[in-house]
Parts: structure tokens; sequence; C-alpha cells
């Protein structure tokens, strides 16, 4: 077993770059998603960690890499989920690879379900250790890490405890309390990211709940969890084993967090095992999207004020207006009705930025529009989308003032990181959809 760290490549993904390594040259291709903190060299020092990885890669091609703002990445603001999907797509097409595993270990778990729902074409299978759904913990959701009053109060001591933290106890107890494991493991968080950086990336993993995204995942999924695990309650798992069509569920007889602890060899045997035996899986006909719709505020009253002719150019020059800031903003067409635009993007933030572009572009014409926002599992109809999810999107549009993008909760509960600022605009009852929605207005 070599001790040096596989080379270092770097992926561009926007404009920050994203340090990968390559171990492995197997038929399959594995990413491993990480939690917490990462630094390819200094988790290449751990020789469990490393026998782990070069196990993955005696039977596929395993690549790791350094979440944006941390270890050998670059140092920028924790990125947002979409944006860290957007990084695993740049990793993959950096390695030359068409579709992979995701291994999503602790809070890498909620990314790689979300990018598994979104991009099924791309996603061999989902291979979940430890992996969360909701770190805060809620009258709904008991199961969670720790309180709103808890995480306010480690976030303020941080400077106290980063990179003195005894947390590696906890994560690999198997372990036992061994002095050159909690020297790694500080060192390890202090050459992943600063205080303040860790503070920011711990707080947008906090606000992140991806119970809604769950149920949308439709490819070969593998769940192993510890029943002692003393990170992320093991109902986590059983919630997500519950709730994944065809989930395989293998719940240990451990402590540990991590998969490369004390149950290594029978976590490997279950990848191994899902990997190698898997049929290619057919061309999705689901698929999580984040769907946007517009429309014009009074078209009625505008088209009989200008008449046919001159209705007719200020709705190209609004068309134009708009495409050209679904064009920023990775927009997908979907249709254009009339006065309004039907989009599909692969991430909420996104959404919810080009909606405002799109407000204020079209304000320049003398024209207010309104926009509403929402996320969730879509039939795929050629190059069209339709289901629920849309229908409860156009809903929400319907619901909003002039000049007001609408959110649905589900997109309040995954743009975490993103700086949009959401106010409660209450429940609402939608005209269509079973009960009452609670809705939020998209202010920054």
């Amino acid at each position: 077993m070599s001790t040096t760290s596989p080379q270092i490549a770097y992926a561009r993904s926007g404009d920050v770059h994203v340090a990968y390594q390559v171990v492995g040259d197997g038929p399959v291709d594995i990413v491993l998603v990480g939690g917490f903190v990462t630094n390819l060299h200094v988790l290449w020092e751990d020789p469990g960690y490393r026998r782990f990885c070069e196990r993955l890669g005696s039977f596929s091609r395993l690549l790791l890499f350094d979440k944006r703002g941390m270890g050998l990445s670059d140092r920028v603001e924790a990125g947002t989920l979409e944006e860290r999907m957007d990084d695993v797509r740049a990793v993959l097409d950096a390695a030359g690879s068409e579709r992979a595993a995701l291994l999503g270990v602790s809070e890498g778990g909620p990314m790689s379900m979300l990018f598994a729902a979104s991009y099924p074409e791309r996603t061999t299978a989902l291979l979940l250790c430890g992996g969360e759904v909701k770190e805060e913990t809620t009258a709904d959701w008991p199961w969670g890490e720790a309180t709103r009053e808890e995480h306010e109060e480690a976030m303020r001591t941080i400077g106290e405890w980063w990179g003195k933290s005894r947390g590696i106890l906890n994560i690999l107890p198997s372990a036992g309390e061994d002095p050159r494991l909690v020297d790694w493991f500080g060192r390890l968080m202090v050459q992943s990211a600063s205080p303040t950086a860790a503070a920011a990336f711990i707080r947008m993993a906090f606000e992140i709940d991806v119970r809604d995204v769950v149920p949308a995942v439709r490819v070969p999924t593998l769940i192993v969890h510890s029943a002692g695990d003393r990170i992320c309650h093991v109902e986590n798992a059983r919630f997500l084993a519950r709730t994944i069509p065809g989930a395989r569920y293998v719940e240990l007889q451990s402590e540990d967090h991590v998969p490369w602890g004390e149950n290594a060899d029978v976590i490997l045997a279950e990848i191994r095992e899902l990997l190698t035996g898997v049929r290619e899986a057919p061309d999705p006909d689901r698929v999580l999207a984040t769907i946007l719709f517009t429309d014009i505020v009074g078209s009625t009253e505008r088209a009989r004020a200008l008449g046919d002719r001159g209705w007719r150019e200020l709705l190209e020059a609004h068309h134009d207006a708009v495409r050209r800031e679904l064009a920023r903003f990775g927009g997908r067409e979907l249709d254009t009705a009339g006065d309004g635009f039907l989009v599909a993007f692969d991430g909420p933030a996104r959404a919810i930025r080009c909606a405002r572009a799109v407000i204020e572009a079209v304000a320049a014409l003398g024209l207010e529009v309104r926009a509403g926002v929402n996320t969730g599992e879509c039939e795929v109809l050629g190059e069209k989308l339709a289901g629920q999810a849309v229908h409860v999107g156009a809903r929400i549009a319907a619901e909003a003032a002039p000049g007001e993008v609408l959110v649905s909760s589900t997109v309040r509960d995954l743009v975490a990181g993103s700086g949009t600022e959401l106010v409660d605009r209450g429940l609402f009852t939608l005209k269509g959809v079973e009960g009452r929605r609670r809705l939020f207005a998209a202010v920054s």
C-alpha cells in the first residue's frame, strides 16, 4: 500500500478550481462525496481511509475531491448544494467520466441524493454511508444533530475549539482514544478550513433539509448505517430506506460514522456487489427539477390598450429579455404560453436569481411580472416536464404579487448558503393541490 498521495489535478467549475484525485482504473466510476472537512493530502495520511480508498480503487476508478472553499480547492465561500453539484459534474467531465456512482458520506449524503435525483442519466448508483437528511433537531425531526440553540452556541465559540476537537472519538469510536488519530484529525480540521470558513460551511449544512427530495431518487441505492452512530442518528437511514424506492438497507451493529472503520470489509463487499451486479439503467422517466413560472401582470388590459400590433411588439421584446436572463442563469425553456414562461433549472438558487433578474429586465419595458418557483419530481415527456411539481409551480406563481418571487417550502430547504433572503408569506390553499402549502417571498 503506497503512502504517497495520488497526484492532484484540477477541474474548472465556473471560476472555481476543484482539486481531485483518481485512484484505480476499474470499469465503473465512483465519486466519493465527503462530509464535514476535506483535505486530500491530509486525508491520505490516515491508514484506514487510505486502505478503504485503495480497495475501492481495486474494482473501480475512484474520484476523490476537495469541496470548494476547503483543502486544496480554491478557498472561496461555501457553495450551495447546486454549486457543489456543478463541482461534481466538473470533476466527472475533467476525468472523462460519463456516469458514476456517488458515495455520499455524512454531510455529503444530501448533495449526493440531490445529484442522483437531478441527473439520473449520469448516476450509476447512489451509495450512502452515515448519510444525513436534516441536521437540525425539530419537533417533526427529532433525529437531528443539534437544536438551533446548540448549533448557534457552537458557532459562537468555534474559534476556541476548531483544530482542538476530539470529535474523531465520536466519528470513529472503534479506533479508541488513539492520540495519533486525535492529532491527525486536528490537523485535518485546520488544513481544511479556517474557523470562519468552517463556520460558514457548517451553517449552510445545518439549514439543509432533503426530506422532500428523497422520494425522487430513482437509481439503484445502497444505504449503510451504524445502529449506534454518534453523529447521525440511525433514524436518518431508516427514513431513507423507507422512502427511496427499491433501496437496499444494511444496518451495522457499530458506532462508527464513516465507512472506513471496523465494518469496512462489510461495506466494501456491499458496494462491490451492487456495482458489479447492476444492469444498464433504462432512460429515466422521472427526474428532480426546479420549475420557474413567470407571468405578465395585467396582460389582458395592456393588450387591449396597445392593440394587436403594439402588444405583439411588446411581447416580443419581453420574450427577448426573458430569454437573455435564462441564458445567463442556465434555465431551459420548456414552454411559452402566451405571456408566461415555464422554465426548468437544475437548482433552486439559480431559478430564484433568474426570476429576480427577469423582473428587473422587463421593468425597463414598463412591464410587471410575477414568478413562482418549486422543486419536485417531474415526469419526463420527451423534452418536456409534467406532473404535480409543475402544477404546484404554476399555482405558486398565480399567488405572487406583481414584482414578487414566491417559492415553496421545498425550495426554502434547498437554498441554504445561497444568500437568498426569504420571508414567510404564510399558508396558502392552491387550486387543485391537496392541503395547504407554506410559501415564502424571495426578497434578495
